[in-house]
């Protein structure tokens, strides 16, 4: 008798019926998901990393011409992280090598920082040859120092001073290799 009553009372529940779903709702659905994906994505590349193709050979070895970089924007840059700087709008690439406040010179083939020589994986013959600031150079405020890792090329800090910190583009967290795909 138990389980003739529950029937009864289950089917005497009215039934919940199902809305079927228009194109209109669909279309809805799938403009109001775009405009949050794209909402997102413009945050994430504007705000907090960058994707820019290197069109130069001034970070070589480490980035060649054509490498795709993925920058990260947010943080503080240390001495010895590659970062992406804009200069008459145009994307470069370089080493910071000294930040604001410190003094920067080149000796003889060698780079030094308040006096102690910076620490590179690779060692780079650095010259001051054709540079157009005098050494030892003193980092200006909310500046950062930059050098090519291609040190023959002085279209770095060497020519243009201390890189503005408002014209980094962020620090290089990723390099993909185009050539040869």
């Amino acid at each position: 008798m138990g389980d003739s009553m529950s029937e009864v009372t289950n089917s005497t529940l009215p039934k919940n019926p199902k809305k079927k779903r228009t194109a209109k709702s669909y279309a809805i659905s799938f403009f109001i998901k775009a405009a949050i994906t794209a909402i997102a994505l413009w945050v994430l590349l504007y705000w907090i990393a960058g994707v820019f193709v290197c069109h130069n050979n001034s970070a070589y070895p480490m980035i060649k011409d054509g490498d795709l970089c993925i920058t990260y924007r947010l943080g503080k840059f240390a001495q010895g992280d590659v970062i992406a700087y804009k200069v008459n709008g145009e994307i470069r690439f370089g080493r910071v090598i000294a930040a604001e406040g410190d003094s920067v010179d080149i000796l003889s083939d060698y780079v030094t920082v308040n006096g102690y020589g910076i620490f590179e994986d690779t060692l780079y013959p650095t010259t001051s040859e054709g540079a157009s600031i005098t050494f030892p150079y003193t980092v200006s405020e909310n500046c950062v120092f930059v050098l090519n890792d291609y040190r023959s090329d002085i279209s770095d800090s060497r020519t243009l001073g201390a890189i503005r910190l408002d014209d980094v583009q962020g620090k290089v967290v990723f390099v993909m290799r185009r050539r040869g795909i």
